[in-house]
């Protein structure tokens, strides 16, 4: 039995929070985005990216989701700070007094996170700050975006922006929910180093990650 907790008019079209079960479902304008019933993905995203990066990374996460990155990131010994990009402002009212709350500790209370409400492409191209390592989780892919806009994060263009906010050896993180063989076929062609995991999952095509530097 699936229960709606909540329903919003979000930036991007509507927004459903619902229960199926033990876990947490959200929708985008009718699409399935994400839930809480499995996270592997998500949490390697941000756990390799920190394996990759020496000494303490100040660590950009793109997209707030259900928090199994932001929760991954704070227990690992290799992160520091952490900014949260997230452009919905209901995903951070769920993640940080709702339902959320509790399926990551109350990860948004600890003192090492700043989450920061903004479009994710708009803010990059203002703002001046870096990081060791930035990991993105907006969309269902770089060909299965949320918005439009999003879309040319994942051109060439978008990459170049990528690339100038990382410190020197830092990592670009991506995650999807399938393999695009042209995506990554842009990264090499700016990064010296990629690295590319296929994550199974239990129904359909395995999650895949990249990860870059330069």
């Amino acid at each position: 039995m699936t229960d709606v907790l909540d329903t919003v008019a979000g930036k991007s079209g509507e927004l459903v929070l619902r229960r199926a079960g033990e876990d947490f479902e959200v929708i985008a304008n009718g699409v399935f985005l994400m839930d809480t019933r499995n996270g592997e993905s998500e949490r390697l995203l941000v756990s390799v990216a920190a394996d990759l990066v020496p000494g303490k990374a100040r660590m950009l996460i793109g997209g707030l989701g259900v928090g199994y990155s932001l929760r991954a990131a704070l227990d690992h010994p290799g992160v520091g700070e952490i900014v949260v990009v997230e452009r919905e402002p209901a995903v951070i009212g769920w993640n940080r007094e709702g339902p959320l709350k509790d399926v990551h500790g109350d990860a948004l209370a600890d003192e090492r996170v700043t989450v920061v409400e903004a479009d994710l492409v708009k803010w990059l191209r203002r703002t001046e700050e870096r990081f060791d390592a930035l990991c993105l989780d907006i969309d269902n892919g770089p060909e299965w975006t949320v918005t439009d806009g999003n879309a040319k994060l994942y051109q060439e263009d978008g990459l170049d922006m990528l690339a100038t906010r990382l410190r020197p050896g830092g990592v670009l993180g991506v995650w999807s929910a399938e393999s695009v063989p042209s995506f990554a076929k842009r990264l090499r062609a700016r990064f010296g180093e990629v690295r590319e995991l296929k994550i199974p999952v239990p129904q359909g095509e395995p999650d895949v990650l990249w990860f870059a530097r330069r």
